[in-house]
């Protein structure tokens, strides 16, 4: 299961990167929940305290300085936590499978990309799947087809 896992992580494609972009719209809610509800009335108290607690009032404009500093907090909060929980994994297992040390995702073989695609032709004609591809009229010499 895990082996599974680590390989539909590894695979590059637009279904990884839509899982990555949901898990991230996730993760960022949290920690903006997090800054909202703990940080920023505690730089309200920094500032100030009240109502006018983080902000800062010049002619008539208003400027929200402690709205600014709760961004910068969220922001350096998911991007930390993106690359210790992220980033900081894939690397090393990277490293590992370019030293050796972990084998990669298994590609599959000729004869299986072959057997899918017929297949897949002969569903598109309406006919069943094909019979075993080491079946006549097949040759069963690794690498011949």
């Amino acid at each position: 299961m895990l082996k599974g896992f680590k390989d539909f992580l590894l695979r590059g494609n637009v279904v990884d990167l839509a899982v990555a972009v949901v898990i991230g719209a996730a993760f960022t809610a949290v920690v903006t929940s997090f800054t909202e509800s703990f940080l920023e009335p505690l730089i309200g108290l920094v500032g100030g305290g009240g109502e006018a607690g983080g902000s800062v009032t010049v002619d008539g404009q208003v400027f929200t300085w402690g709205s600014f500093v709760n961004q910068v907090i969220t922001f350096v909060l998911t991007a930390a936590v993106v690359y210790f929980v992220v980033v900081t994994p894939m690397k090393k297992l990277v490293e590992r499978r370019a030293k050796g040390e972990e084998p990669g995702p298994v590609a599959p073989t000729q004869v299986e990309l072959l057997v899918e695609i017929r297949d897949l032709l002969r569903a598109q004609q309406g006919r069943g799947p094909g019979a075993d591809p080491t079946g006549p009229g097949t040759t069963s010499l690794p690498g011949q087809l």
